[in-house]
Protein backbone atom coordinates (compact mmCIF):
# COMPACT_ATOMS: atom_id res chain seq x y z
CA UNK A 1 0.00 0.00 0.00
CA UNK A 2 1.56 3.54 -0.74
CA UNK A 3 1.53 6.36 0.95
CA UNK A 4 0.78 10.01 -0.29
CA UNK A 5 2.39 12.99 0.78
CA UNK A 6 1.25 16.31 -0.28
CA UNK A 7 3.74 18.69 -1.45
CA UNK A 8 1.40 21.74 -2.10
CA UNK A 9 0.46 25.20 -0.61
CA UNK A 10 -3.54 25.68 -0.23
CA UNK A 11 -5.42 28.19 -2.50
CA UNK A 12 -6.92 30.78 0.19
CA UNK A 13 -7.72 34.77 0.42
CA UNK A 14 -4.12 35.62 1.94
CA UNK A 15 -2.12 33.54 -0.27
CA UNK A 16 0.89 35.90 -1.06
CA UNK A 17 1.97 36.56 -4.51
CA UNK A 18 5.82 36.98 -6.31
CA UNK A 19 6.42 41.00 -6.47
CA UNK A 20 4.44 42.81 -9.45
CA UNK A 21 2.39 40.10 -9.77
CA UNK A 22 -1.72 40.89 -8.70
CA UNK A 23 -3.29 39.66 -5.33
CA UNK A 24 -5.03 36.79 -5.87
CA UNK A 25 -9.04 37.52 -5.08
CA UNK A 26 -11.25 34.21 -4.10
CA UNK A 27 -14.81 35.57 -3.09
CA UNK A 28 -17.62 33.91 -2.56
CA UNK A 29 -20.18 35.56 -5.18
CA UNK A 30 -23.48 33.22 -4.29
CA UNK A 31 -24.17 31.99 -1.16
CA UNK A 32 -27.10 29.32 -0.18
CA UNK A 33 -29.18 31.85 1.81
CA UNK A 34 -29.45 34.33 -1.04
CA UNK A 35 -29.31 32.21 -4.04
CA UNK A 36 -30.01 28.63 -3.05
CA UNK A 37 -26.40 27.11 -3.73
CA UNK A 38 -22.98 28.64 -2.91
CA UNK A 39 -20.47 29.57 -5.68
CA UNK A 40 -16.93 30.81 -5.31
CA UNK A 41 -15.04 33.26 -7.86
CA UNK A 42 -11.49 33.22 -8.11
CA UNK A 43 -9.08 35.77 -10.05
CA UNK A 44 -5.92 35.13 -10.18
CA UNK A 45 -2.26 34.81 -12.38
CA UNK A 46 -1.20 31.54 -13.43
CA UNK A 47 2.30 31.76 -10.95
CA UNK A 48 0.82 31.91 -8.02
CA UNK A 49 1.45 29.07 -5.22
CA UNK A 50 2.73 25.78 -6.15
CA UNK A 51 2.59 26.26 -9.53
CA UNK A 52 4.65 24.84 -12.70
CA UNK A 53 6.21 26.48 -15.29
CA UNK A 54 6.58 25.63 -18.87
CA UNK A 55 8.40 26.87 -22.06
CA UNK A 56 6.40 29.59 -23.22
CA UNK A 57 6.82 30.90 -19.67
CA UNK A 58 10.03 32.50 -20.54
CA UNK A 59 11.11 31.23 -24.05
CA UNK A 60 9.11 31.68 -27.76
CA UNK A 61 8.50 28.06 -27.93
CA UNK A 62 4.65 28.16 -28.45
CA UNK A 63 4.05 25.14 -25.56
CA UNK A 64 1.58 25.70 -22.89
CA UNK A 65 0.81 23.49 -20.27
CA UNK A 66 -2.18 20.97 -21.78
CA UNK A 67 0.03 20.23 -24.53
CA UNK A 68 2.35 18.30 -22.03
CA UNK A 69 0.95 14.78 -21.23
CA UNK A 70 0.47 12.82 -17.84
CA UNK A 71 3.31 10.53 -18.09
CA UNK A 72 5.21 14.22 -18.70
CA UNK A 73 4.63 15.14 -14.98
CA UNK A 74 5.16 12.17 -13.36
CA UNK A 75 8.41 10.41 -12.51
CA UNK A 76 11.05 8.81 -10.08
CA UNK A 77 11.44 11.60 -7.27
CA UNK A 78 15.25 12.87 -6.24
CA UNK A 79 15.42 14.78 -3.21
CA UNK A 80 18.78 17.14 -2.61
CA UNK A 81 18.86 18.47 0.64
CA UNK A 82 20.70 21.93 -0.01
CA UNK A 83 19.99 23.65 3.22
CA UNK A 84 21.66 26.74 4.12
CA UNK A 85 23.22 27.06 0.51
CA UNK A 86 22.23 30.49 -0.84
CA UNK A 87 23.85 29.73 -3.84
CA UNK A 88 23.02 25.76 -4.51
CA UNK A 89 26.22 24.02 -6.10
CA UNK A 90 26.82 21.30 -7.85
CA UNK A 91 28.00 18.59 -5.66
CA UNK A 92 29.96 15.52 -6.87
CA UNK A 93 27.88 13.27 -5.27
CA UNK A 94 24.88 14.18 -7.58
CA UNK A 95 26.48 12.23 -10.79
CA UNK A 96 24.89 9.18 -9.32
CA UNK A 97 22.39 10.56 -7.41
CA UNK A 98 20.19 11.65 -9.90
CA UNK A 99 18.86 9.95 -13.27
CA UNK A 100 17.82 10.62 -16.59
CA UNK A 101 14.18 11.73 -16.52
CA UNK A 102 14.02 12.18 -12.64
CA UNK A 103 11.87 14.68 -11.15
CA UNK A 104 14.46 16.55 -8.85
CA UNK A 105 13.43 18.41 -5.54
CA UNK A 106 15.77 21.04 -4.09
CA UNK A 107 14.89 20.88 -0.78
CA UNK A 108 16.21 23.78 1.40
CA UNK A 109 13.55 24.20 4.10
CA UNK A 110 12.76 28.15 2.54
CA UNK A 111 9.25 26.91 2.47
CA UNK A 112 8.92 27.86 6.35
CA UNK A 113 8.94 31.87 5.07
CA UNK A 114 5.61 31.33 2.69
CA UNK A 115 3.78 34.29 4.36
CA UNK A 116 6.74 36.41 5.29
CA UNK A 117 7.43 39.29 2.81
CA UNK A 118 11.23 38.21 2.56
CA UNK A 119 10.37 35.24 0.97
CA UNK A 120 10.09 36.95 -2.68
CA UNK A 121 13.43 38.97 -1.80
CA UNK A 122 16.14 37.05 -0.25
CA UNK A 123 15.44 33.09 -1.51
CA UNK A 124 18.32 30.85 -2.23
CA UNK A 125 18.84 30.82 -5.91
CA UNK A 126 20.78 27.72 -8.21
CA UNK A 127 24.16 28.31 -9.82
CA UNK A 128 24.40 28.08 -13.48
CA UNK A 129 26.89 25.12 -13.16
CA UNK A 130 24.32 23.40 -11.35
CA UNK A 131 21.55 24.44 -13.93
CA UNK A 132 23.84 22.89 -16.58
CA UNK A 133 24.57 19.83 -14.86
CA UNK A 134 20.50 18.89 -14.64
CA UNK A 135 20.22 19.63 -18.28
CA UNK A 136 23.07 17.19 -18.71
CA UNK A 137 21.25 14.52 -17.09
CA UNK A 138 18.15 15.22 -18.75
CA UNK A 139 16.22 15.13 -15.91
CA UNK A 140 12.65 15.91 -16.15
CA UNK A 141 11.28 18.65 -14.06
CA UNK A 142 13.15 20.43 -11.15
CA UNK A 143 10.70 21.41 -8.18
CA UNK A 144 11.57 24.17 -5.30
CA UNK A 145 10.59 24.73 -1.55
CA UNK A 146 11.78 28.62 -2.80
CA UNK A 147 9.62 30.96 -5.59
CA UNK A 148 12.73 30.82 -8.00
CA UNK A 149 15.74 29.67 -9.01
CA UNK A 150 17.00 32.96 -9.84
CA UNK A 151 16.60 36.55 -10.44
CA UNK A 152 16.02 38.80 -13.43
CA UNK A 153 16.98 38.38 -16.22
CA UNK A 154 15.92 35.03 -15.25
CA UNK A 155 18.79 32.39 -17.00
CA UNK A 156 18.39 29.62 -15.51
CA UNK A 157 14.67 29.91 -15.69
CA UNK A 158 15.12 30.49 -19.71
CA UNK A 159 18.09 27.54 -20.00
CA UNK A 160 15.83 25.03 -18.12
CA UNK A 161 12.36 25.93 -20.26
CA UNK A 162 14.21 25.77 -23.41
CA UNK A 163 15.78 22.40 -22.99
CA UNK A 164 12.66 21.28 -21.88
CA UNK A 165 12.79 21.07 -18.10
CA UNK A 166 9.81 22.06 -16.68
CA UNK A 167 9.86 24.19 -13.35
CA UNK A 168 7.95 23.56 -10.15
CA UNK A 169 7.75 26.55 -7.66
CA UNK A 170 6.36 26.62 -4.12
CA UNK A 171 6.55 23.14 -2.89
CA UNK A 172 6.00 22.75 0.61
CA UNK A 173 7.27 20.03 3.08
CA UNK A 174 9.58 18.64 1.20
CA UNK A 175 11.23 17.90 5.15
CA UNK A 176 9.30 14.57 5.03
CA UNK A 177 10.67 13.20 2.69
CA UNK A 178 14.46 13.25 3.77
CA UNK A 179 14.23 9.56 5.22
CA UNK A 180 12.58 8.21 2.34
CA UNK A 181 14.77 6.35 -0.10
CA UNK A 182 12.63 6.01 -2.92
CA UNK A 183 9.40 7.92 -4.15
CA UNK A 184 7.61 8.92 -7.03
CA UNK A 185 6.27 12.74 -7.78
CA UNK A 186 2.75 13.60 -9.77
CA UNK A 187 2.11 16.82 -11.14
CA UNK A 188 -1.27 17.89 -11.28
CA UNK A 189 -1.46 21.06 -13.00
CA UNK A 190 -4.76 22.86 -14.00
CA UNK A 191 -4.97 21.77 -17.74
CA UNK A 192 -5.17 24.70 -19.59
CA UNK A 193 -3.92 26.24 -22.12
CA UNK A 194 -1.21 28.81 -20.80
CA UNK A 195 2.63 29.40 -19.93
CA UNK A 196 1.85 27.84 -16.32
CA UNK A 197 -0.58 27.11 -14.17
CA UNK A 198 -1.44 26.49 -10.47
CA UNK A 199 -0.52 22.39 -9.51
CA UNK A 200 -1.20 19.63 -6.85
CA UNK A 201 1.94 18.45 -6.59
CA UNK A 202 1.89 14.50 -5.10
CA UNK A 203 4.91 12.49 -3.66
CA UNK A 204 3.93 8.65 -3.55
CA UNK A 205 5.85 6.88 -1.19
CA UNK A 206 5.61 2.75 -1.70
CA UNK A 207 7.39 1.59 1.43
CA UNK A 208 5.88 2.60 4.17
CA UNK A 209 8.59 1.69 6.53
CA UNK A 210 10.27 4.39 4.83
CA UNK A 211 8.51 7.05 6.37
CA UNK A 212 9.04 8.54 9.52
Amino acid sequence: MAKYIDLTHVIDSSMPTYPGDDNLKLVKHKTLSQDGFNDSKLETGMHIGTHLDVASHLTEKKIYVSDYSVEQLIGRGCLLDVRNEPVIQLKKQYEELILEGDIVLLYTGFDDYFKQTSYFIHHPIVSLELAEFLVSKKVKIVGLDFPSPDVYPYAIHKLWLERGILIIENLKDLRLLEEVKSFDVMVFPLYIEAEGAPARVIAQVKDLEEIK
